[in-house]
């Protein structure tokens, strides 16, 4: 059976369906039709049910009001059985000549926390910014929490906490008032926004900050009442862009294990450049360089798959005609060596463990062996290897030297 919708006046109802750009296919408008206006034109509506609301922000937008039962009936539901979590099929985006995402897929299910990580331009945010809907991609799709981006784009919105890299506040409003127009923007019901409100305060550690408007605040609390937003309405979906910028240590540790609590029933996405504390955090992780996805899994995995086997920081005290690093490299089961500070660092040739032969070298050449150390490979050295530009000739050059 075919739904039909009643044209909605913008001056009465405000919001409306200023956001819906394309309605789904079993839906017929009477009239004219579904009102297409542009997200950009919901930003400058300042009066909603004739009331006065500040204009919304952009980390707000992608959670609009849901329709109430007289808006549409019934609500549209997914077709079952869906996926949950996300799910990105051959996302990109092109900016004339340039593709800031090419080809980027990955799935992700509920009860997960996914770091997505890259250098700066690698198109990180561009990517979060496509499942959010604030941005169309050139090609591909996605879906998150079984509603497809292209298809039911106002249904993403609503299942999305989203906290983007510069958090967008009203800064002359104080703290309370800011969170409680954020719920009734993300359709929280009445009865329920002063609980929600306070589990948010308890969460984020903004109890004693409630009343102070958000421009008297810092950077950190400022950060917390981001977070405290994206999580109000309690979505699926939570996308975080640098959420631990602005923290200070101990700040830092209450919002990892924040995240890491919430992520145990939601599908958590979030992009950090702090990569010691996703590798704390982050279940699995997605690295993604020159917009293409270029490592994906548990950083366990990713030391063994980019980072190879064993290596060893070795440290001699041989006479000055010795050439250590040549004996090494001409040593069983050593696969590259590098010098850096007089100090050796050996890296094992498949699943040989050269630490004994090390050893034997030494004694048969009579130099005394100051350190032998294994080396445990980090989130730090996997990134690196996998994104860090190849050396020019000329560096190649000097670093032989």
């Amino acid at each position: 059976m075919a739904i039909r919708v009643r044209q909605i006046s913008r001056r009465k109802h405000g919001v409306g369906y200023s956001n819906v750009r394309t309605p789904p296919d079993n839906v017929k408008p009477c009239g004219p039709g579904p009102d297409s206006r542009s997200l950009d034109d919901f930003h400058n509506i300042t009066e909603l049910e004739g009331q006065y609301r500040p204009p919304v922000p952009r980390c707000i937008s992608v959670a609009l009001q849901a329709p109430t039962e007289s808006r549409v009936h019934p609500p549209f539901q997914p077709t079952l059985p869906f996926l949950m979590g996300i799910t990105a099929s051959n996302l990109s985006k092109v900016y004339g000549t340039q593709k800031a995402v090419d080809d980027v897929s990955f799935d992700m299910s509920t009860g997960e926390v996914l770091g997505f990580l890259g250098p700066n331009g690698a198109g990180k945010t561009t990517t979060m910014r496509i499942l959010t809907c604030y941005l169309d991609p050139t090609a591909g799709t996605a879906t998150l929490d079984g509603y497809d981006i292209h298809e039911h784009p106002e249904e993403v919105r609503r299942r999305i906490g989203y906290l983007p890299e510069d958090t967008p506040l009203y800064t002359d409003m104080p703290v309370i008032d800011y969170l409680r127009h954020a719920a009734e923007l993300q359709s929280v019901p009445q009865a329920k926004i002063p609980s929600r409100i306070q589990k948010m305060m308890d969460v984020c550690g903004l109890g004693r900050e409630r009343h102070k408007r958000i421009g008297e605040l810092s950077k950190g609390f400022q950060q917390r009442i981001g977070l405290a937003q994206a999580l109000l309405h309690d979505p699926p979906v939570l996308i975080l862009d640098e959420p631990t910028t602005g923290l200070d240590p101990n700040q830092i540790a209450e919002i990892r294990e924040l995240i890491k609590e919430i992520g145990t029933e939601k599908t958590v996405m979030l992009s950090s450049h702090i990569l010691k504390e996703v590798e704390m955090t982050c279940d699995r992780i997605l690295i993604i360089d020159q917009g293409r996805v270029v490592a994906d899994g548990p950083t366990e995995k990713l030391r063994e798959q980019f980072m190879g086997g064993t290596r060893l920081r070795v440290s001699v005290d041989a006479p000055g005609d010795a050439d250590v690093g040549r004996a090494f490299r001409e040593m069983e089961g050593v696969a590259s060596v590098q010098r850096t500070n007089g100090t050796y660092e050996l890296a094992a040739d498949g699943d040989a463990e050269p630490a004994a032969n090390v050893f034997r070298l030494c004694a048969n050449r009579d130099w005394t062996l100051t350190e032998l150390t294994p080396i445990e490979s980090s989130l730090e050295d996997v990134f690196r290897k996998l994104t860090e530009a190849p050396a020019s000739p000329a560096d190649a050059t000097a670093e032989a030297a």
